[in-house]
């Protein structure tokens, strides 16, 4: 297959599953992060440096592409590895052989840890009776451990580390590190049951199954099954998770596997990037507003703007921030963008991540630090996500402060004439 035959494949600037085909026959599986951007990066003349004679063989002797588009790139992740387990694509095993790979083990134990493991250990150390479960397997072994990064923040789980309570080794029932972060569920303290621990793994294995909309339809009836009948505190913790699932956002994933189409050189592209940005506005507290821009592609995408009236504080940028933020994350019909930016510094930036940990979404958090006459002097957080879309943070950051101003000053008008 040729470049210019690419124009006959409507590919999507989605995330998702794409097959290398020849006739019928599966000769290659990957995921993507941008289904076009991707497949574009297979055709760049720089291809057999960056990935070896065996891919460029492929490509020539492929003769059509096809797709499956997800909802996210974790969803795209753990489709990818059932659909190579299921083929078994010729490129993609004879690239690696299976002990290469990562699989996600889920214990047989009263207490299941959930574990990555490399395929070497895997076949040869452990026995079928001490795995109840084995998801894989998965060509990226630092996408799969930023994967569940991910769900742990969703479904905290016990790990190697977590020694459970009453045991020979925790007989005093010392809480593990990540329980006192609340990435495990309290095996170590005693405070969650086997029947819990059992309802968490079954989560964790329909989503590793790549039952993604059963196990939000089921936990969203478990969620109204508990608040029918008062259980109000297991029914907000549902609902976190269900709207966590809802709002899976990777920027993680996609940075590990993302190479753009006109070079192979592994940064993220910029195409069709959304970027979001916040800002306040208030005169002593009076008529408190916030207000959402969008840039997308170095354009501003002003129907999608949206304006916020303040309703629980007045003289306190933080707190107006943090409760346009959790406004704005209840509209899960609004797109997520690949950065969030805020007017202003640590705080601000803090404030927002702290809320967007609890629903377990990871965007990055960039603040524009402003100077005396409120003019950029600086951009905190992640520098690679910074270098990348720098140009868009700072137009979305001034626009969001022009428009911000516009729409306080139109609210104290309107108050004034009618006083």
């Amino acid at each position: 297959m040729q470049r210019p035959e690419l124009k006959k494949f409507k590919l999507p600037d989605n995330p998702g599953v794409y097959f290398f085909k020849k006739g019928r026959e599966i000769l290659y599986i990957g995921k993507a992060a941008s289904l076009r951007d991707r497949v574009r990066s297979y055709f760049s003349s720089d291809l057999e440096s960056g990935r070896g004679p065996a891919i460029v063989k492929m490509v020539t002797d492929a003769t059509k592409i096809s797709w499956l588009s997800t909802d996210s790139v974790l969803e795209a992740l753990i489709l990818e590895a059932n659909m190579i387990k299921r083929y078994q694509p010729p490129a993609n095993v004879d690239e690696k052989d299976n002990k290469s790979f990562n699989y996600l083990v889920i214990t047989k134990e009263n207490f299941p840890r959930v574990l990555v493991v490399r395929g070497r250990e895997l076949f040869q150390k452990w026995n079928n009776k001490d795995s109840k479960h084995v998801f894989g397997p998965f060509p990226g072994g630092l996408a799969l451990r930023d994967a569940i990064k991910i769900v742990r923040k969703i479904f905290p789980f016990r790990d190697s580390k977590c020694v459970p309570c009453g045991s020979e080794k925790n007989k005093a029932c010392r809480p593990c590190f990540n329980r006192q972060i609340c990435l495990c569920p309290g095996v170590c303290t005693g405070e969650v049951t086997k029947e819990g621990c059992a309802h968490t793994i079954r989560n964790i294995r329909d989503l590793f199954s790549g039952n993604f909309h059963g196990l939000k339809r089921r936990l969203a009836a478990e969620m109204r099954a508990a608040a029918a009948q008062e259980r109000f505190e297991e029914a907000s913790a549902l609902r976190r998770q269900v709207n966590a699932l809802e709002h899976i956002r990777d920027v993680s994933l996609i940075k590990r596997e993302s190479r753009v189409s006109d070079g192979g050189s592994s940064i993220l592209s910029r195409t069709g990037a959304r970027i979001e940005a916040y800002d306040v506005a208030h005169t002593g507290g009076d008529e408190t507003v916030g207000v959402m821009t969008v840039i997308s592609n170095g354009e501003m995408i002003k129907t999608a703007y949206r304006k916020f009236k303040i309703q629980t504080v007045t003289n306190d940028d933080v707190a107006a921030l943090s409760e346009m933020f959790s406004r704005r994350l209840g509209h899960s019909e609004w797109p997520l963008p690949r950065v969030f930016v805020v007017d202003g510094g640590k705080a601000h930036v803090r404030a927002v991540e702290r809320l967007l940990n609890t629903v377990g979404i990871s965007i990055p958090v960039v603040g524009v630090v402003k100077d005396e006459h409120h003019k950029p002097k600086g951009l905190i957080g992640d520098a690679r996500i910074i270098a990348v879309y720098e140009r868009d943070i700072v137009l979305a950051n001034s626009e969001a402060h022009r428009f911000s101003i516009t729409f306080h000053r139109a609210r104290r008008r309107r108050h004034f004439l009618e006083l």
